[in-house]
């Protein structure tokens, strides 16, 4: 199993969300959002090295998911992460999915994405 799969797999058991492909004929671009708000959490996508500024030819598959700031900040220090391709660079990280990452942290960032993208919780009025 590709690490593409294995993540949409555990994006569709853990979350019951299905990939959406929002382009038409492009379906190496998955978007995956929240079931009631429609929200993304993530998207999947190929890029062109060029694009990105890594070195080769070809594309490569990358992850966007939210994050807290400061995290964003930390990770992008890491080989394997980058400022978010097409999304806000200063909430969105972008993984290089098919690098050296564990699962689990990828699992993790993606759990973090959902959370960070649910609905908040209404003010109550005083």
């Amino acid at each position: 199993m590709s690490r593409r799969e294995t993540i949409i797999s555990f994006i569709k058991k853990e979350y019951s969300v299905l990939p959406e492909y929002l382009f038409e004929g492009d379906f190496d671009t998955a978007v995956f959002r929240h079931n009631d708000t429609k929200k993304w959490f993530g998207i999947i996508m190929k890029v062109k090295r060029s694009t990105l500024g890594i070195k080769g030819e070809g594309t490569v598959d990358v992850m966007n998911v939210k994050c807290d700031p400061l995290l964003v900040d930390i990770l992008v220090q890491r080989e394997s992460f980058l400022r978010a391709y097409h999304m806000n660079k200063r909430l969105w990280v972008s993984i290089l999915i098919d690098s050296e990452i564990d699962d689990g942290e990828i699992f993790g960032l993606i759990e973090q994405s959902f959370q960070l993208t649910d609905k908040k919780p209404k003010k109550k009025k005083q």
